[in-house]
């Protein structure tokens, strides 16, 4: 398919946030541009990135094929995430799974027929203190059992969204990854809602009841620098050892410093 004008000023936009020997580091935000508007990565995504970046269709597909949240077959709107991995699991994670993949009628990494929910399980949402859990485009719907999993997704196919447990209202994939490309989401209603919650702060709880504190900790205090003026000559010093790698050709091209201190050595 081919992008519209305005896709291709955002792609511009986001290239030039990079010093110009850099513009290589705006792929990862441009893969998520590119599926804000096709709803996953296609192979003509793949030569859009490279050709506004100047690189091969092959480096732009090894990046784009090695993270998961770049999406190489079309999406539904809503992508449901069931974590089965250990603490979910014995929690229930893959009776909730196993119930939706029969609900849905699709297994791990399919679409529905009706194109709306893309099914997947997950090896860790990192939530496991609210196990089990699954999202809907990352979002969350904590301590959920195979029924509560199935409203979320019979609403979701009825067009409605339902709030999650905590975080930011929903939006579709494709709202998701323009986020994600750096564009502000301009619904009002869409930021996040409420603080962390009581499994999250259950330690900071028992250190409270307990009475238990790191001495002298004041959480308003300012972190200072102990170093002094020698800060930065020791920051000068780092960036001379550590010069970043260069667009122009593959990092590590040059001999390291000790093979060629053994070289010169022989």
């Amino acid at each position: 398919m081919g992008f519209s004008d305005a896709t291709r000023e955002k792609a511009l936009e986001i290239i030039a946030r990079y010093p110009a020997d850099r513009s290589r580091s705006a792929l990862l935000p441009l893969l998520h541009l590119v599926q804000s508007e096709e709803g996953s990565v296609s192979p003509a995504g793949v030569e859009f990135c490279a050709e506004m970046l100047g690189i091969t269709k092959a480096q732009v597909g090894a990046v784009a094929t090695f993270y998961t949240m770049y999406k190489r077959r079309p999406s539904g709107d809503w992508l449901v995430s069931v974590c089965t991995n250990t603490m979910c699991n014995v929690l229930g994670g893959q009776e909730i799974y196993d119930r939706l993949s029969e609900h849905l009628g699709v297994g791990h990494d399919e679409t529905t027929a009706d194109g709306t929910i893309t099914f997947e399980h997950a090896e860790c949402l990192a939530a496991c203190d609210y196990g089990p859990v699954m999202t809907v485009n990352y979002e969350f719907f904590d301590q959920v059992d195979p029924d509560t999993a199935v409203h979320v997704v019979d609403q979701l196919r009825a067009g409605q969204r339902p709030q999650p447990t905590r975080g930011a209202r929903l939006c579709t994939l494709k709202e998701m990854s323009l986020q994600l490309a750096g564009y502000a989401e301009p619904r009002e209603e869409a930021m996040g809602d409420g603080p962390a919650g009581a499994p999250t702060l259950r330690g900071v709880r028992l250190a409270q009841d307990h009475g238990i504190s790191v001495s002298g900790f004041d959480p308003d205090t300012p972190i200072k620098s102990s170093r002094g003026d020698a800060a930065p000559a020791a920051t000068a010093a780092g960036l001379a050892a550590n010069k970043p790698a260069s667009d122009l050709k593959p990092a590590g091209d040059a001999p390291q410093p000790q093979k060629q201190a053994l070289k010169e050595a022989k």
